[in-house]
Protein backbone atom coordinates (compact mmCIF):
# COMPACT_ATOMS: atom_id res chain seq x y z
CA UNK A 1 0.00 0.00 0.00
CA UNK A 2 0.96 3.54 -0.71
CA UNK A 3 1.95 6.14 2.14
CA UNK A 4 -0.48 8.61 2.53
CA UNK A 5 2.57 10.79 3.03
CA UNK A 6 3.79 9.43 -0.45
CA UNK A 7 1.09 12.29 -1.84
CA UNK A 8 1.42 15.60 -2.18
CA UNK A 9 0.03 17.41 0.40
CA UNK A 10 -0.11 20.91 1.56
CA UNK A 11 -1.02 21.17 5.60
CA UNK A 12 -3.70 23.86 5.49
CA UNK A 13 -5.46 22.44 8.90
CA UNK A 14 -4.61 22.70 12.50
CA UNK A 15 -4.11 19.38 12.82
CA UNK A 16 -4.83 16.82 14.98
CA UNK A 17 -8.52 17.90 15.97
CA UNK A 18 -9.63 17.31 19.52
CA UNK A 19 -11.60 14.27 20.32
CA UNK A 20 -13.60 13.77 23.59
CA UNK A 21 -16.53 12.18 25.06
CA UNK A 22 -19.76 14.14 25.26
CA UNK A 23 -20.41 13.31 28.75
CA UNK A 24 -23.86 15.24 29.26
CA UNK A 25 -25.54 13.36 25.91
CA UNK A 26 -23.67 10.26 26.81
CA UNK A 27 -25.64 9.99 30.21
CA UNK A 28 -29.17 11.05 28.54
CA UNK A 29 -28.47 8.41 25.31
CA UNK A 30 -27.09 5.57 27.09
CA UNK A 31 -24.29 5.43 25.01
CA UNK A 32 -20.56 6.60 25.63
CA UNK A 33 -20.87 9.08 22.67
CA UNK A 34 -17.72 10.98 21.36
CA UNK A 35 -17.03 13.82 19.25
CA UNK A 36 -14.39 14.39 16.46
CA UNK A 37 -14.27 18.32 16.60
CA UNK A 38 -13.41 18.52 12.57
CA UNK A 39 -15.11 21.94 12.83
CA UNK A 40 -11.89 22.39 14.55
CA UNK A 41 -9.83 22.59 11.28
CA UNK A 42 -8.27 26.09 11.53
CA UNK A 43 -9.21 27.97 8.77
CA UNK A 44 -11.99 30.40 8.60
CA UNK A 45 -14.54 29.03 10.59
CA UNK A 46 -13.02 25.50 10.24
CA UNK A 47 -14.48 22.33 8.57
CA UNK A 48 -14.09 18.92 7.38
CA UNK A 49 -13.13 20.22 3.55
CA UNK A 50 -10.15 21.47 4.75
CA UNK A 51 -8.50 17.68 5.25
CA UNK A 52 -9.64 17.46 1.29
CA UNK A 53 -7.93 20.92 0.32
CA UNK A 54 -5.00 20.01 1.85
CA UNK A 55 -4.29 16.91 -1.32
CA UNK A 56 -6.53 18.62 -3.86
CA UNK A 57 -4.63 22.38 -3.80
CA UNK A 58 -1.25 20.53 -3.20
CA UNK A 59 -2.27 18.70 -7.06
CA UNK A 60 -3.51 22.08 -8.07
CA UNK A 61 -0.24 23.87 -7.22
CA UNK A 62 1.83 20.47 -9.08
CA UNK A 63 0.07 21.38 -11.78
CA UNK A 64 0.89 25.46 -12.23
CA UNK A 65 -3.04 26.09 -11.60
CA UNK A 66 -3.79 29.76 -10.93
CA UNK A 67 -6.95 30.09 -10.43
CA UNK A 68 -9.60 27.33 -8.71
CA UNK A 69 -12.82 26.47 -9.71
CA UNK A 70 -15.55 24.83 -7.38
CA UNK A 71 -19.25 24.31 -7.00
CA UNK A 72 -21.77 24.24 -4.20
CA UNK A 73 -25.23 25.60 -3.30
CA UNK A 74 -25.20 29.30 -2.16
CA UNK A 75 -24.21 28.33 1.88
CA UNK A 76 -21.69 26.21 0.65
CA UNK A 77 -19.06 24.97 3.33
CA UNK A 78 -16.67 23.75 1.32
CA UNK A 79 -17.00 26.84 -1.42
CA UNK A 80 -15.96 29.29 1.33
CA UNK A 81 -13.17 26.70 2.53
CA UNK A 82 -12.16 26.70 -0.92
CA UNK A 83 -12.55 30.47 -1.12
CA UNK A 84 -10.23 30.57 2.24
CA UNK A 85 -7.44 28.20 1.52
CA UNK A 86 -6.69 29.35 -2.33
CA UNK A 87 -6.33 33.11 -0.95
CA UNK A 88 -3.83 31.89 1.37
CA UNK A 89 -1.72 30.08 -1.28
CA UNK A 90 -2.01 33.20 -3.27
CA UNK A 91 -4.56 31.70 -5.87
CA UNK A 92 -7.78 32.97 -7.38
CA UNK A 93 -11.12 31.25 -6.93
CA UNK A 94 -14.28 31.30 -8.25
CA UNK A 95 -17.50 29.70 -6.77
CA UNK A 96 -20.62 28.62 -9.52
CA UNK A 97 -23.37 28.17 -6.81
CA UNK A 98 -26.97 26.79 -7.43
CA UNK A 99 -29.05 29.77 -7.32
CA UNK A 100 -31.52 28.18 -4.28
CA UNK A 101 -31.98 28.56 -0.56
CA UNK A 102 -30.82 31.57 1.28
CA UNK A 103 -28.90 34.11 -0.97
CA UNK A 104 -27.49 36.55 1.26
CA UNK A 105 -25.67 36.34 4.73
CA UNK A 106 -23.90 33.50 6.29
CA UNK A 107 -21.48 31.79 4.16
CA UNK A 108 -21.44 34.48 1.48
CA UNK A 109 -20.22 36.92 3.52
CA UNK A 110 -17.21 35.15 4.18
CA UNK A 111 -16.56 34.51 0.47
CA UNK A 112 -16.78 38.29 -0.11
CA UNK A 113 -14.21 38.47 2.37
CA UNK A 114 -11.81 35.86 1.17
CA UNK A 115 -12.09 37.92 -2.49
CA UNK A 116 -13.91 35.09 -4.25
CA UNK A 117 -15.85 35.19 -7.15
CA UNK A 118 -19.25 33.73 -7.22
CA UNK A 119 -21.22 33.05 -9.83
CA UNK A 120 -25.05 32.23 -9.78
CA UNK A 121 -26.56 29.23 -11.95
CA UNK A 122 -30.05 29.25 -11.63
CA UNK A 123 -31.02 25.06 -12.18
CA UNK A 124 -31.46 22.13 -9.96
CA UNK A 125 -28.75 20.21 -11.45
CA UNK A 126 -25.42 20.26 -10.92
CA UNK A 127 -25.03 19.34 -14.83
CA UNK A 128 -25.85 23.01 -15.51
CA UNK A 129 -23.54 24.13 -13.01
CA UNK A 130 -20.23 22.26 -14.61
CA UNK A 131 -21.04 23.25 -17.93
CA UNK A 132 -21.16 26.68 -16.96
CA UNK A 133 -17.30 26.22 -15.00
CA UNK A 134 -16.35 24.40 -18.34
CA UNK A 135 -16.96 27.77 -20.73
CA UNK A 136 -15.64 29.85 -17.54
CA UNK A 137 -12.44 27.43 -17.69
CA UNK A 138 -12.20 27.51 -21.62
CA UNK A 139 -12.50 31.99 -21.43
CA UNK A 140 -9.54 31.64 -18.59
CA UNK A 141 -7.25 29.03 -20.62
CA UNK A 142 -7.86 31.71 -23.88
CA UNK A 143 -6.90 34.50 -21.09
CA UNK A 144 -3.13 32.42 -20.51
CA UNK A 145 -4.62 31.31 -16.65
CA UNK A 146 -4.29 27.54 -15.50
CA UNK A 147 -7.71 26.73 -13.95
CA UNK A 148 -8.04 23.74 -11.65
CA UNK A 149 -11.21 21.77 -11.14
CA UNK A 150 -12.87 20.74 -7.77
CA UNK A 151 -16.31 19.19 -8.28
CA UNK A 152 -19.08 19.60 -5.46
CA UNK A 153 -17.74 18.67 -1.91
CA UNK A 154 -14.07 17.84 -3.41
CA UNK A 155 -15.55 14.59 -3.54
CA UNK A 156 -12.73 12.82 -5.51
CA UNK A 157 -10.87 9.50 -4.90
CA UNK A 158 -8.00 12.77 -4.10
CA UNK A 159 -9.89 14.62 -2.01
CA UNK A 160 -10.97 11.08 -0.07
CA UNK A 161 -7.50 10.54 1.13
CA UNK A 162 -7.95 13.50 3.80
CA UNK A 163 -10.66 11.19 5.32
CA UNK A 164 -8.56 7.94 5.34
CA UNK A 165 -6.05 10.26 7.01
CA UNK A 166 -8.49 11.68 9.45
CA UNK A 167 -9.20 7.78 10.50
CA UNK A 168 -5.43 7.56 11.06
CA UNK A 169 -5.18 10.15 13.08
CA UNK A 170 -8.77 8.57 15.21
CA UNK A 171 -6.62 5.51 15.65
CA UNK A 172 -3.88 6.81 17.87
CA UNK A 173 -6.34 8.94 19.08
CA UNK A 174 -8.38 6.57 20.38
CA UNK A 175 -5.35 4.33 21.81
CA UNK A 176 -4.78 7.66 23.97
CA UNK A 177 -8.35 7.58 25.01
CA UNK A 178 -8.27 4.09 25.76
CA UNK A 179 -11.44 4.01 24.07
CA UNK A 180 -12.14 0.89 21.28
CA UNK A 181 -14.53 2.70 19.02
CA UNK A 182 -17.75 0.13 17.96
CA UNK A 183 -19.37 2.89 15.31
CA UNK A 184 -18.17 6.09 13.53
CA UNK A 185 -21.03 8.71 12.27
CA UNK A 186 -20.88 11.36 9.72
CA UNK A 187 -22.94 13.25 7.74
CA UNK A 188 -22.82 12.68 3.85
CA UNK A 189 -23.96 15.09 1.55
CA UNK A 190 -20.92 14.89 -1.34
CA UNK A 191 -20.11 11.10 -0.47
CA UNK A 192 -16.10 12.17 0.01
CA UNK A 193 -15.91 12.23 3.70
CA UNK A 194 -17.90 9.22 4.41
CA UNK A 195 -16.12 7.68 1.93
CA UNK A 196 -12.17 8.45 3.16
CA UNK A 197 -13.88 7.48 6.70
CA UNK A 198 -15.38 4.29 5.49
CA UNK A 199 -12.14 3.31 3.57
CA UNK A 200 -10.02 4.33 6.62
CA UNK A 201 -12.09 2.35 8.77
CA UNK A 202 -10.97 -0.89 7.06
CA UNK A 203 -7.74 0.42 6.76
CA UNK A 204 -6.88 1.07 10.76
CA UNK A 205 -9.93 0.39 12.01
CA UNK A 206 -10.51 -2.64 11.39
CA UNK A 207 -14.13 -3.58 12.85
CA UNK A 208 -15.72 -0.16 13.49
CA UNK A 209 -18.83 0.63 11.42
CA UNK A 210 -18.73 3.64 9.11
CA UNK A 211 -22.46 5.21 9.27
CA UNK A 212 -23.44 8.18 7.25
CA UNK A 213 -26.81 9.96 7.71
CA UNK A 214 -27.88 11.59 3.79
CA UNK A 215 -28.41 15.30 3.80
CA UNK A 216 -29.88 15.12 0.32
CA UNK A 217 -31.52 12.19 -2.12
CA UNK A 218 -28.33 11.39 -3.70
CA UNK A 219 -27.93 7.64 -4.54
CA UNK A 220 -25.10 7.72 -1.43
CA UNK A 221 -24.52 3.98 -1.51
CA UNK A 222 -23.45 3.33 -5.23
CA UNK A 223 -21.76 7.05 -4.92
CA UNK A 224 -19.89 5.67 -2.06
CA UNK A 225 -19.08 2.47 -3.25
CA UNK A 226 -17.63 3.60 -6.39
CA UNK A 227 -15.40 6.49 -4.06
CA UNK A 228 -13.83 3.41 -2.22
CA UNK A 229 -12.98 1.66 -4.71
CA UNK A 230 -11.04 4.28 -6.97
CA UNK A 231 -9.44 5.76 -3.40
CA UNK A 232 -8.83 1.87 -2.36
CA UNK A 233 -7.29 1.70 -6.20
CA UNK A 234 -5.29 5.15 -5.67
CA UNK A 235 -3.65 4.12 -2.46
CA UNK A 236 -2.68 0.41 -4.38
CA UNK A 237 -4.34 -1.10 -0.68
CA UNK A 238 -5.33 -4.57 -2.19
CA UNK A 239 -8.36 -4.15 0.51
CA UNK A 240 -11.64 -5.62 -0.54
CA UNK A 241 -14.48 -2.84 -1.08
CA UNK A 242 -18.04 -4.21 -1.03
CA UNK A 243 -21.30 -2.77 -0.53
CA UNK A 244 -21.90 -4.22 2.72
CA UNK A 245 -19.51 -2.12 4.23
CA UNK A 246 -21.51 0.98 3.46
CA UNK A 247 -23.95 1.95 6.08
CA UNK A 248 -26.76 5.15 5.22
CA UNK A 249 -29.50 6.28 5.87
CA UNK A 250 -31.35 9.72 5.22
CA UNK A 251 -32.69 12.98 7.00
CA UNK A 252 -33.31 15.16 4.10
CA UNK A 253 -36.35 17.18 5.61
CA UNK A 254 -37.70 19.52 3.64
CA UNK A 255 -34.98 19.21 0.69
CA UNK A 256 -31.24 19.83 0.15
CA UNK A 257 -30.04 22.90 1.97
CA UNK A 258 -33.06 23.51 3.90
CA UNK A 259 -33.12 23.33 7.14
CA UNK A 260 -35.57 20.77 9.09
CA UNK A 261 -37.54 21.04 12.23
CA UNK A 262 -35.51 18.25 13.40
CA UNK A 263 -32.28 18.98 12.60
CA UNK A 264 -32.82 22.42 14.04
CA UNK A 265 -33.71 20.80 17.36
CA UNK A 266 -30.64 18.66 17.02
CA UNK A 267 -28.56 21.82 17.03
CA UNK A 268 -30.19 23.30 19.84
CA UNK A 269 -30.01 20.28 21.74
CA UNK A 270 -25.83 19.58 20.86
CA UNK A 271 -25.77 23.56 21.45
CA UNK A 272 -27.48 23.11 25.27
CA UNK A 273 -26.27 19.90 26.34
CA UNK A 274 -22.37 20.32 25.29
CA UNK A 275 -21.61 23.68 24.18
CA UNK A 276 -21.08 23.18 19.95
CA UNK A 277 -22.25 24.42 17.40
CA UNK A 278 -23.64 23.12 14.20
CA UNK A 279 -25.41 24.07 11.16
CA UNK A 280 -28.89 23.34 10.44
CA UNK A 281 -28.51 21.64 7.14
CA UNK A 282 -26.08 19.32 6.95
CA UNK A 283 -24.31 18.50 10.66
CA UNK A 284 -27.51 19.72 12.14
CA UNK A 285 -29.65 17.26 10.16
CA UNK A 286 -26.92 14.71 10.88
CA UNK A 287 -27.50 15.05 13.80
CA UNK A 288 -31.21 14.49 13.95
CA UNK A 289 -30.64 11.08 12.45
CA UNK A 290 -27.99 10.11 14.42
CA UNK A 291 -30.27 10.82 17.24
CA UNK A 292 -33.07 8.92 15.55
CA UNK A 293 -31.06 5.87 15.07
CA UNK A 294 -30.18 5.70 18.79
CA UNK A 295 -33.36 6.13 20.13
CA UNK A 296 -34.45 3.24 17.40
CA UNK A 297 -32.06 1.07 18.58
CA UNK A 298 -29.57 0.89 15.39
CA UNK A 299 -26.82 0.78 17.59
CA UNK A 300 -27.62 -2.01 19.69
CA UNK A 301 -24.54 -3.91 20.98
CA UNK A 302 -22.78 -0.88 20.44
CA UNK A 303 -21.62 1.41 23.29
CA UNK A 304 -18.67 3.35 22.16
CA UNK A 305 -19.93 5.97 18.96
CA UNK A 306 -18.08 8.67 17.60
CA UNK A 307 -19.55 11.39 16.13
CA UNK A 308 -17.47 13.19 13.38
CA UNK A 309 -18.61 17.08 13.37
CA UNK A 310 -18.04 18.51 10.10
CA UNK A 311 -18.38 21.87 10.74
CA UNK A 312 -21.00 24.37 8.71
CA UNK A 313 -21.51 27.28 11.53
CA UNK A 314 -21.60 30.09 9.05
CA UNK A 315 -24.84 28.82 7.86
CA UNK A 316 -26.47 29.86 10.94
CA UNK A 317 -26.39 33.33 10.23
CA UNK A 318 -27.96 32.76 6.78
CA UNK A 319 -31.17 30.68 7.56
CA UNK A 320 -34.08 30.56 9.65
CA UNK A 321 -34.17 28.26 12.47
CA UNK A 322 -37.49 26.73 11.88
Amino acid sequence: MKALSSFSRIPLGVLPTPLYKLENLSRELGKNLYIKRDDLTGAALGGNKIRKLEFLLADAKDKGADVVLTAGGPQSNHAMLTAACAARLGMRSILVLKKRGELTGGNLILDDIFNAEVRFVDTDTYDDVYAEMERIMDRLRQEGHTPYFIPVGGSVPLGCLGYVRCVEEIAWQSKELGVDFDAIVSAVGSGGTYSGLTLGAKLFLPGVRSVGVGVCDDPFADIAYDLMRETAALLESGVSVSQDDIHIRYHIGPGYAMPSPEGCEAVRRLARREGILADPVYTGKALAGFFQLLEEGFFDGEENILFVHTGGAGALFAVDMV
